[in-house]
C-alpha cells in the first residue's frame, strides 16, 4: 500500500479542464485503448499489475496501443508480451515500482515501446536475480521514448541482445548504470540526459568481443559515481567493453568520478566531436586490446590525464589521435598512478593537430619502455606542460617521428627522452636524437 496522496493526485489528474475526455475520444476513434477504461485506476494505492498485465496481452493481440492516463499506477513484475505500445503524457503519467522482481520485464518481444512515461524505482530493492528496473532479453526492436526513469537500485535500464532505440529520456539515481546493454543488436542511444548515477552512466558490452554497432549520440551525462570502487571498471559516463564498431559522438559529459568515455579491448572505435570536463581519471580512454580507435575533435577541460591509447603490451594498437584540444589537467588521480599526461600512445598511431595546455607531468608522450611501435607526433601545440613531449628511447623501442610541432613553456624540457620513468636525454632538438636511430625529430619549436 502507498500513500492516499497517490489517489488524490489521480483524482485531480482526471478531473480538470477536460483534456481527457477530448482524448479519449481521439483515441477510440484511432483504436488506441484507454487504460482507466479497462480497469486501470490512476492513483489507486494498490498494485495494479495484474490489469495491467491482462490489457497488455489484450492489446498485443490486436498491435492497439494503450494510453495511460495520468496518475500514478502501482506494478511490479509486469511481464512484455509479444507487443507492447505504451504511452502516457509525460511528466504525469507514472508506473510506480511495486517492490517485487522487476517493474518490467521483456523476453523474446518482437516490439516494445514505451513513451511519455515516468518510471519510478522509488529506491526499492529488485529481486535477487534482476538486474534492472526494466529488463529485456532478444527484443529486436526496442523503443524507450521521452520517459523519465528515477530511482533504480540496481541499473535502471538492463538490455540483453536487443536493438533499437532509447532517445529523448532523462535517467536519474541508478545505483548502478543508467543504461547497461550487452550483445546489441543495433542499437541506438541518443538526446538523452543521465546524472547522479552510482557507477555508470552507458555501458555498451559483450561477453565475447565482436562487432557490436552502438551508437551513442548526443546525449548530456553528469555526476557519475564510482561507488562500487575499483580502478576504471565503475565511475565511467560512457563505457565500451569488448564491443567493436561503436561511435561515440557529440556528447556533453561532465563530473565523472574515472573517464567520460572509455574504451577497454573495443576495436573500430570511433570517438569524435564530445565534450567532456571534469574527469576523475583519464578523459578519453582506448586500452587493453583494441585495433583500429579514431578520437578526433574532441575537448577535454579538467582530467587527471586527458586521452590514452595505451596498452600495446595487450595488444592496444592502431589509430589516430587528431584535432582535440585537451586542458587543465591535474597530477593526482582516483588511485596512486602517473597523472597529469595530455595525450599518451603506444603503437601504429598517429597524433597530429592537437592543442594540450596545462599538462603538469607530460603533453605527449610517445611509448612506454620497449612498448612503443610507429608513432608519430605532428603539428601540436604543446603549451605550459611539465615535459613537452616524451619519447621512449629504451633499446628495443620502435620507430617514432616528431615534427613540427611548437611547445611552449615546458618547465623540464622540450622532447625529451626517457628510458622507462628516468630520463635519459634531456634534450633531443639539439642533436641528441641522432644516437636513436628509431627517432626522427625536425622542424619543431620549442620555446
Amino acid at each position: 500500500m502507498i500513500d492516499r496522496r497517490i489517489f488524490l493526485t489521480g483524482l485531480a489528474a482526471l478531473a480538470g479542464t477536460g483534456i481527457l475526455p477530448q482524448r479519449t475520444e481521439a483515441q477510440a476513434s484511432s483504436g488506441m485503448i484507454n487504460a482507466a477504461e479497462f480497469g486501470l485506476k490512476p492513483g489507486a494505492p494498490d498494485d495494479q499489475t495484474v490489469e495491467l498485465n491482462a490489457l497488455l496481452v489484450k492489446a498485443s493481440s490486436s498491435g492497439q496501443q494503450i494510453f495511460l492516463p495520468p496518475g500514478t499506477y502501482i506494478v511490479s513484475g509486469v511481464q512484455a508480451p509479444g507487443y507492447v505500445n505504451l504511452s502516457g503524457v509525460p511528466g504525469k503519467s507514472r508506473l510506480l515500482f511495486g517492490g517485487r522482481s522487476a517493474l518490467m520485464t521483456a523476453s523474446g518481444s518482437t516490439y516494445i515501446q514505451l513513451s511519455g512515461l515516468v518510471i519510478d524505482g522509488d529506491g526499492r530493492p529488485l529481486g535477487e536475480s534482476v538486474r534492472g528496473l526494466l529488463e529485456a532479453s532478444n527484443v529486436p526492436r526496442l523503443a524507450l521514448d521521452d520517459c523519465q526513469i528515477v530511482g533504480a537500485r540496481r541499473n535502471a535500464v538492463d538490455l540483453f541482445k536487443c536493438g533499437g532505440r532509447i532517445e529523448h529520456s532523462r535517467i536519474s539515481g541508478a545505483s548502478d548504470a543508467a543504461i547497461f546493454a550487452a550483445d546489441s543488436t543495433g542499437l541506438s542511444i541518443s538526446g538523452n540526459e543521465i546524472n547522479d548515477c552510482g557507477n555508470g552512466g552507458i555501458i555498451v558490452q559483450r561477453y565475447d568481443q565482436g562487432r557490436d554497432g552502438t551508437i551513442i549520440s548526443g546525449n548530456r551525462i553528469g555526476g557519475i559515481r564510482a561507488d562500487a570502487g575499483g580502478t576504471g571498471q565503475n565511475g565511467n559516463a560512457i563505457n565500451v567493453f569488448r564491443a567493436n564498431n561503436v561511435v561515440v559522438s557529440n556528447n556533453i559529459i561532465n563530473d565523472s568520478a574515472f573517464s567520460a568515455i572509455r574504451g577497454n579491448s573495443a576495436s573500430n572505435l570511433q570517438v569524435s566531436g564530445n565534450n567532456c570536463t571534469a574527469s576523475g581519471e583519464t578523459a578519453i580512454y582506448s586500452e587493453f586490446a583494441f585495433e583500429g580507435a579514431i578520437i578526433a575533435n574532441n575537448l577535454v577541460d579538467g582530467a587527471a590525464n586527458g586521452i590514452s591509447m595505451v596498452n600495446f603490451d595487450n595488444g592496444g594498437r592502431l589509430g589516430t589521435c587528431n584535432g582535440n584540444v585537451v586542458r587543465n589537467l591535474a597530477s593526482k588521480g582516483p588511485y596512486p598512478g602517473t597523472f597529469g599526461i595530455g595525450i599518451s600512445a603506444e603503437a601504429d598511431i598517429s597524433i597530429a593537430g592537437n592543442v594540450v595546455e596545462n599538462a603538469p607531468l607530460y603533453g605527449i608522450q610517445l611509448g612506454w619502455g620497449a612498448y612503443m611501435r610507429n608513432v608519430i607526433a605532428t603539428g601540436n601545440i604543446v603549451r605550459t606542460s611539465g615535459e613537452g613531449i616524451y619519447v621512449s628511447v629504451v633499446p628495443g623501442a620502435g620507430s617514432a617521428i616528431i615534427c613540427d610541432n611548437i611547445i611552449q613553456g615546458s618547465r623540464n624540457g622540450g622532447i625529451v627522452g626517457h628510458s622507462w620513468s628516468d630520463i635519459t636525454a634531456r634534450d633531443l632538438t639539439a642533436k641528441g636524437a641522432q644516437i636513436y636511430p628509431n627517432l626522427t625529430v625536425e622542424r619543431n619549436i620549442v620555446s
